[in-house]
């Protein structure tokens, strides 16, 4: 169980985390929440990069700020960016970082990198430098090193940012498959990850967890709530200003706005099935 109670954290006058609470178990975890609205610093506290100015996180119990070894030999960890040493290949790299997660016997590390390597279907460019990879590439052997060592804790940082559609599918695939005796955070921006991926999930906004849930249970909270109607450019303002909007969408000239209300707000506006993004929206900008 990884326990997250009552964090905070400041940069200077910014609060990137304002008494955040989370009780987690294995299987995947989604954190979805817009590019600043305190993921990073989370995610960096709980891999002990960082301490948090109040609270605790407990692995197991343990407090991982008194004894963050407990967290470090357990963790796997793929950051937004990460840097690769500019001319080792991807075999020697995964070889390298094995050592320095302690998978000393020579034997057990080279079955587990050759495994890894063909899992993420990068074994015939294992040769290759890893510096020369695509993004896609890149990511896919991210997850390589993140999984190194059977880690049961496995923090995965706005992975899917950037990839074209077929990459993204195999990243989300190759996530699903790495096991649910595993603790898996996926922290993104992006609703259809957590959508595809997590039975679980957070809402993340100005460093606070604004909702918490299934996605299921997080989009009944809206049902008959939501109407749709497609509309000029130019009344788009006028609509923000009455209604609760939750997001706007240009279509062939026009823009599809949906709006949370109780009834018909006018008009024109159609009920339509509530989705995740309809959620996310709601809950992040405090409308339910």
């Amino acid at each position: 169980m990884l326990s997250i109670t009552h964090i905070s954290k400041s940069f200077g006058k910014i609060q990137a985390l304002n008494d955040v609470s989370l009780d987690l178990k294995p299987g995947m975890f989604g954190l979805l929440g817009p590019n600043g609205a305190g993921k990073s610093t989370l995610m960096r506290a709980i891999s002990t990069l960082l301490e948090p100015d109040k609270g605790t996180i407990t692995l197991n119990g343990t407090n991982i700020s008194k004894d963050p070894q407990v967290m470090r030999q357990t963790l796997g960890y793929l950051p937004q960016d990460f840097g690769v040493y500019p001319r080792m290949s991807a075999l020697a790299l995964l070889d390298h970082l094995a050592i320095l997660k302690g998978v000393t016997n020579a034997k057990a590390r080279r079955k587990q990198v050759e495994s890894l390597l063909r899992a993420v279907n990068l074994w015939t460019m294992r040769g290759a430098a890893v510096a020369s990879y695509s993004g896609g590439m890149k990511q896919r052997f991210g997850v390589a090193q993140a999984l190194l060592g059977d880690p049961k804790v496995l923090i995965v940082d706005e992975p899917t940012a950037g990839l074209d559609p077929f990459e993204r599918q195999r990243f989300l695939d190759l996530l699903s498959e790495a096991g649910e005796d595993k603790t898996i955070i996926l922290s993104t921006h992006i609703v259809d990850d957590v959508r595809d991926l997590c039975p679980d999930m957070a809402i993340m906004g100005d460093g606070e967890i604004v909702a918490r849930g299934a996605p299921e249970d997080l989009i009944a909270k809206i049902k008959g709530k939501v109407w749709r109607k497609k509309v000029e450019k130019a009344e788009v303002d006028t609509l923000k200003e009455k209604y609760k909007v939750l997001s706007t969408r240009l279509l062939m000239g026009g823009v599809i706005v949906s709006v949370l209300a109780d009834k018909a707000p006018e008009d024109g506006f159609e009920a339509d099935e509530p989705n995740l993004e309809d959620a996310y929206f709601a809950h992040l900008y405090r409308l339910v």
